[in-house]
């Protein structure tokens, strides 16, 4: 079970994870594949996810700013036609500025750490 611990630290059981910045993208590209529907994540995955999101939501990211996480605030309290539209644009602009190894190595290490499943 996750426990959120002191900022920027997430717990389940004795394990603490600490996210660098472009892991930080990653969580915000994930969150935006999620609202979009792209996302082909378990729904227990995709709420360790949202988990981890929230829990680094005020954490710099590398690539994308602060107008990314206001889109998915306002994107998960008004999931309208336009917002969807929008959250699109910007999924596939994040894609673009994270590399797929990037994103994979993060999948991985989250597996490997026990706070998603291994494949």
């Amino acid at each position: 079970m996750l426990r959120e611990k002191k900022k920027n630290e997430l717990s389940t059981g004795q394990k603490k994870l600490s996210l660098c910045s472009s892991e930080i993208d990653c969580t915000i590209a994930v969150m935006l594949k999620i609202i979009d529907g792209k996302c082909k994540m378990p729904p227990s995955e995709k709420t360790v996810m949202e988990m981890l999101y929230d829990q680094f939501i005020d954490t710099s990211g590398l690539h994308l700013d602060h107008s990314y996480r206001q889109l998915i605030t306002e994107a998960r309290s008004k999931n309208t036609p336009e917002t969807r539209n929008k959250i699109y644009e910007l999924r596939v602009l994040a894609e673009t500025m994270i590399s797929r190894p990037v994103m994979k190595q993060f999948k991985a290490r989250l597996r490997e750490e026990g706070f998603l499943s291994p494949k």
